[in-house]
């Protein structure tokens, strides 16, 4: 077995900004660990993992090669990065570097969107292919969204008994189903004669219009619409549906919820990163990471749904809630931070008030997803987070509502509903 994880590139990750300025957004602290840390932590859990590949077109720094030689040496099971030449889509990717995938006689392998946090059922995807299908089936992972926001994913249909999809659809206009795609696969080799099907049809589109420079396109082959629209109904794909967590982080706001959802499970899988009460400690309400370096004071008080990164510092009296605060940053006395990331090294004064409105699904609903808002509506800014990006530093005693602070600024007074430049 092998696994793929898609990373995507710089010129993704714009709902991220400012914060995919800092750091790649798969390297984006979420729950305490990088993003796609949580992907190489189910990875490395199923038994027979031989190697694992990062996969996108950032040009390899500094920071993505610690990470993988830390998760190499954490995980213990070998981890790579190939770099795309170009972005080519979900499918040209692995197309491209199919041989490096099959190396070593892979029988299987998972293809895992970096962007995407979830249970990973990847041990449950394995099984249910035994039982349903043959050994050369493939399987996406479903799970059921409401009849709205179905429309703003890839939609399955299938049979209801023996769970094969009939009918795939990207973003539908008009309802299909509500079993949605989570972007979390198991192929087998078999699925490269099917990709290349729709590289050799691309190909020959390209040679009819010769004019145009298409040498790149006929590589960009994209999983969901080129692929799984073909392959619906011809008996090779199933659908694995999951009622555990999932949700897409494609904005600042995800992040939020995303690290909720994850610090909602390390109870289960990791009690040992959830803060604890203790005497002369801060108080702890709810879910919170702490990284064993930062500094936080017994009156502060933290949660729910609270990450503090590395060397942090937090006043006396600060309250913190539904926030990341990245490494580096200093709250002091008195703030009060909700639905809001503190960028790497920010500093917020004595008794400054930092707030945004949350993005979150509507709790009522057991299907809902959080919603990929727009950052404009009707030429307003749309209410969300509040996001201080990297050394933003933020006087004593102002008001931030719902604004997005870009890196390196030295506010002087308050700010409501803004994107400061």
């Amino acid at each position: 077995l092998k696994a793929v994880i898609l990373i995507g590139g710089p010129q993704k990750g714009t709902r991220f900004r400012p914060l995919s300025f800092e750091v790649p957004k798969p390297l984006f602290p979420v729950a305490g660990v990088p993003m796609v840390q949580h992907h190489i932590e189910a990875c490395a859990k199923v038994p027979g993992m031989k190697e694992i590949l990062l996969m996108g077109f950032y040009q390899p720094n500094e920071a993505l090669s610690r990470f993988l030689v830390s998760a190499q040496q954490e995980f213990k099971v070998p981890i790579r990065y190939l770099q795309e030449y170009a972005a080519l889509g979900t499918g040209g990717g692995i197309y491209h570097f199919r041989d490096q995938i099959l190396s070593g006689g892979a029988e299987a392998f998972f293809v895992l969107n970096a962007d995407v946090c979830s249970e990973f059922p990847l041990q449950e995807m394995l099984e249910f292919r035994q039982q349903h299908g043959d050994m050369h089936s493939f399987v996406i992972l479903g799970t059921t969204a409401n009849r709205t926001q179905a429309l703003n994913y890839g939609c399955i249909v299938a049979n209801a008994d023996t769970q094969e999809v009939q009918h795939y659809v990207e973003k539908p206009s008009t309802f299909v189903s509500e079993i949605i795609n989570c972007g979390i696969y198991l192929f087998t080799p078999a699925i490269f004669q099917h990709i290349g099907e729709v590289f050799q049809k691309n190909q020959q589109e390209l040679a009819l219009e010769e004019s145009s420079n298409g040498w790149q396109r006929a590589e960009v082959i994209r999983l969901e619409q080129d692929v799984f629209t073909a392959l619906a109904g011809s008996g090779k794909l199933y659908v694995y549906k999951t009622d555990g967590f999932w949700s897409q982080i494609k904005s600042a706001g995800s992040a939020i919820y995303a690290s909720r959802l994850y610090l909602n499970q390390y109870s289960k899988s990791h009690p040992e990163r959830l803060a604890q009460n203790k005497p002369g400690g801060p108080v702890i309400r709810g879910n919170v990471y702490i990284h064993p370096t930062a500094s936080i004071d017994s009156t502060a008080v933290l949660g729910p749904n609270v990450s503090v990164g590395e060397g942090v510092t937090v006043g006396a009296g600060v309250r913190v809630r539904e926030s990341i605060v990245l490494h580096g940053a200093s709250l002091h006395d008195h703030t009060c931070v909700l639905n809001t990331i503190v960028g790497w090294d920010s500093t917020i004064g004595r008794w400054a008030r930092v707030e945004g409105t949350p993005s979150d699904p509507n709790p009522n609903d057991p299907y809902a997803k959080i919603d990929s808002e727009t950052l404009f509506r009707d030429g307003r800014l749309t209410p969300s987070i509040t996001i201080l990006g990297c050394s933003v530093t933020i006087p004593a005693e102002v008001v931030i509502l719902n604004s997005i602070v870009l890196p390196h600024k030295e506010l002087s007074r308050s700010y409501k509903n803004q994107i400061i430049l």
